[in-house]
């Protein structure tokens, strides 16, 4: 099986477009464990519960969240619907990586197509991350105490590199030198 194939599908199908693989997602982002692996199975009639798990413990980024009998994306939906986050106290400094620095400098981090906007707690995470849009993302120092502080909410995710939030003022970045 195509274990990359599978993680995209899985992504798409938890993430942005459950209805086109027959599944609908709690409030939370939660589908049955098997409701996914009978999506999937359409495609790859020979994949088990055991392939889709062993994916999501074997994947660095921590995508996805298994507890019990369900699954889910842990962050980076885009359906309509939205999903709901936990709030949390973020780390004093997180990072954005991005190939719109001027944009952001001027309107602040906004969500876009996500429903939330992505932050990374390295710089390298965050430089990784925007890079997937072109060679040589701008980085942003986001002082995400003072924001917290100032009572813009934060979501922790299952990645732990990874934080939430709905959107966050240019007065709280910075760019980097790196």
């Amino acid at each position: 099986m195509d274990r990359v194939a599978i993680s995209k599908t899985m992504a798409h199908a938890l993430r942005h477009d459950p209805a086109a693989y027959g599944l609908t997602l709690d409030s939370e982002g939660w589908v049955t464990l098997d409701a996914l692996v009978g999506a999937l199975a359409k495609r790859w009639p020979a994949i088990s519960r055991d392939d889709v798990t062993s994916l999501i413990d074997e994947s660095a980024k921590k995508r996805y969240e298994i507890s019990g009998e369900r699954i889910r994306a842990g962050y980076g939906h885009s359906t309509a619907d939205r999903i709901d986050q936990v709030a949390a106290t973020p780390p004093d400094t997180l990072f954005h990586g991005t190939q719109a620095a001027e944009a952001i400098e001027r309107d602040g981090l906004r969500s876009m197509r996500r429903q939330y906007v992505h932050l990374s707690t390295t710089e390298d995470v965050a430089r990784e991350v925007g890079s997937r849009r072109g060679p040589t993302p701008t980085i942003f120092r986001v002082d995400a105490k003072a924001a917290h502080d100032d009572g813009v909410v934060f979501y922790r995710t299952s990645d732990p590199r990874t934080w939430l939030v709905d959107s966050l003022p240019a007065r709280y970045l910075a760019r980097t030198d790196g």
